[in-house]
């Protein structure tokens, strides 16, 4: 195995780690939003969670490499949607949105990270390319 693969494994790997991170926030958020509407956007933004992470999981699949399980500890750094989950315990809607655009915003930066930093394949690119605008246009 390439360093390069290697390097763009541990890359989607941190993507796919995010991801994770998003949809606990997400089901956290839709189990406290008072309001039924809040609960049905935090549950729809899960789902989507989990749609992306599947798609990442099938590229990292594609390069021969490993699909974390969600069960790993990165850094700090590296778990910006972890503070989501907190604030979505808060059980204040205003807070819980709040939280949520300043995440959609970290994750494209997380995206646009991998995008601008590494050389991708056609396919790779793609993906990330589409997923970042899924989130950005959520």
């Amino acid at each position: 195995m390439s360093d390069y693969t290697h390097k763009l494994g541990r890359k989607l790997n941190d993507l796919l780690e995010k991801n994770y991170d998003a949809e606990k926030g997400f089901l956290k958020a839709a189990e406290n939003a008072k309001h039924g509407g809040l609960n049905s956007y935090f549950t729809d933004k899960a789902k989507e969670c989990t749609g992306l992470g599947d798609e990442l999981k099938s590229e990292l699949r594609s390069l021969g490499q490993e699909a974390d399980d969600g069960g790993s500890l990165l850094g700090a750094e590296h778990r910006s949607w972890k503070e989501l989950t907190s604030w979505f315990s808060a059980d204040d809607d205003e807070a819980m949105l709040e939280e949520t655009i300043r995440g959609k915003k970290t994750s494209v930066d997380d995206y646009n990270e991998v995008l601008n930093n590494i050389s991708l394949s056609g396919s790779t690119k793609e993906l990330l390319e589409i997923q970042k605008n899924t989130v950005d246009h959520s």
